[in-house]
């Protein structure tokens, strides 16, 4: 991570990161760009994916614009011009929706998240649908379900994981490090840049969150805790910034996490434990883990849901269950009770290990199942509902598909990240035996690239959901059941 520079900037300035010497080509052409943007009134005709409005210039070229909502009249400052399009900002609405609100956080507009503040709480879920409906019939060329729904939880309060960006004042040294704790700041990446805004009290946050960083967190960070390093290594490392992972597992623990964090102390801070589903499941701040324990539980709900019902319908068998981009094991660890076999396929190593954690608890069969048989027959007693029945693979998805002939009518849980499907994976999908898959999206936008494919290869849409995992924000999650 580049130094922080020490120079006489402003105090507002030495929140703003930059190349070690300037740049004099990019101030000129800034200079340029700010000197020929053009203040346009346009009527928004409606919100498209990451939730700006969407307007026409008279040249017929879309505009897409920060911070307005449909049927609204604005002045708009263009920010971006291309050939085929442009992006600009609200500077003036002349014609409120009856549906915008004014943003609750004052650094709305400054800090790089909930740029959907200023859309009523209680209608963000109602638009969000409208975006994926047009979106799916857009590019997957078929039509969201009528039943689909968009499960919504807390609106504020809600967020239990973040990265936020340490600031110390390396003038302290590690020789004072209670000095400077109290000299210390939290921020958030700027809008669209690298700047760093810092804040008292985040209102997406939990409250165990920002009680974390107005407290004990500074004082952590800056070597409160028993660590193995030397004044010299501290010194170093408050010189420049820290990406810092938090997490709030729920229950009133704290964990945490900063690259070059030394063993003892990630040991002491970093791995927590959260119950969901009744298991207890573990993982550590420094890889990923859903951001809202609050509406969690329903997600688990629907997987579960569809689960059941592909077990039912013999759509698919309780023989395998093969879940790829597994994480720290989270789906297949809740569904440990319905399948005589499980397979995780995860390429990060840090969340493998917990999968292994998670995945060797024994878990309690229901009685005269044919997952309870099938282990009885083939384990002996000490290891029977686990060692028997799971694998953890660390390898990419798509090289173990690939790899491995899925040669019976596996469940398939797929949770990709946002890239979706690779088209390796897709294939071999396509090839095997699998009859019923679950997919979980964090991109409705590749989901409905992949479910074209999908569908291209005899699969139907059987159910969907959506989930407001990030309210204020225009990311949603999605859960697609596929069948053929």
């Amino acid at each position: 991570m580049p130094e922080f520079r020490r120079n006489n900037r402003s105090k507002q300035d030495r929140f703003n990161r930059g190349n070690s010497r300037p740049n004099r080509n990019n101030d000129r052409r800034d200079s340029s760009c700010e000197s020929r943007s053009e203040c346009l009134t346009l009527r928004i005709e409606k919100m498209v994916q990451g939730g700006e409005g969407m307007a026409r210039l008279e040249d017929g070229r879309v505009c897409f614009v920060a911070g307005a909502l449909p049927g609204e009249l604005c002045k708009v400052r263009l920010t971006f011009q291309k050939k085929d399009f442009t992006k600009g900002r609200v500077v003036e609405v002349l014609e409120a929706s009856p549906d915008r609100v004014k943003p609750l956080c004052p650094l709305y507009g400054k800090c790089g998240g909930c740029s959907l503040q200023h859309l009523a709480s209680e209608k963000q879920a109602e638009y969000l649908e409208k975006v994926e409906r047009e979106n799916f019939k857009r590019l997957a060329h078929a039509e969201l379900p009528k039943d689909f729904v968009i499960h919504t939880g807390n609106a504020w309060g809600y967020r239990n994981r973040a990265r936020v960006v340490f600031r110390s004042n390396s003038g302290y040294g590690a020789a004072n490090r209670e000095g400077l704790a109290k000299r210390a700041a939290f921020g958030f990446r700027g809008e669209e840049s690298n700047n760093i805004v810092p804040f008292e009290k985040c209102p997406v946050l939990t409250d165990g969150l920002n009680e974390f960083l107005r407290g004990p967190a500074a004082t952590l960070l800056a070597g409160g805790s028993n660590r193995n390093s030397s004044d010299r290594d501290d010194s170093r490392r408050f010189s420049r910034d820290i990406d810092v992972n938090i997490f709030d597992n729920g229950a009133g623990e704290i964990s945490f996490y900063y690259p070059g964090m030394h063993k003892s102390e990630f040991d002491a801070h970093a791995v927590s434990h959260v119950e969901i589903a009744g298991r207890k499941i573990e993982a550590d701040a420094s890889v990923f883990f859903q951001s809202n324990l609050g509406l969690l539980p329903e997600l688990v709900e629907s997987v579960r849901k569809a689960v059941d019902e592909g077990l039912a319908s013999g759509r698919s068998s309780d023989a395998w269950l093969i879940d790829l981009f597994s994480g720290v094991g989270f789906f297949a660890c809740i569904l440990q009770d319905k399948f005589k076999k499980i397979t995780t396929v995860e390429r990060e190593e840090g969340c493998l290990k917990h999968a292994k954690v998670n995945l060797s608890v024994p878990t309690a069969f229901p009685k005269d199942s044919a997952a309870s048989r099938d282990c009885a027959a083939s384990c002996d007693s000490e290891n029977r509902a686990a060692s028997c029945a799971v694998e953890n693979v660390s390898a990419p998805a798509e090289d173990w598909l690939v790899e491995n002939v899925v040669d019976v009518p596996a469940t398939l849980i797929v949770d990709p990240p946002r890239t979706g499907l690779p088209k390796e994976a897709l294939t071999a999908i396509v090839k095997s035996s699998v009859n019923r898959m679950i997919y979980v999206s964090c991109d409705p936008v590749t989901l409905a690239r992949d479910f074209a494919k999908f569908s291209e290869a005899g699969f139907t849409l059987s159910h969907a959901e959506g989930f407001a995992f990030y309210p204020q924000t225009p990311h949603l999650e999605m859960m697609f059941v596929l069948d053929r």
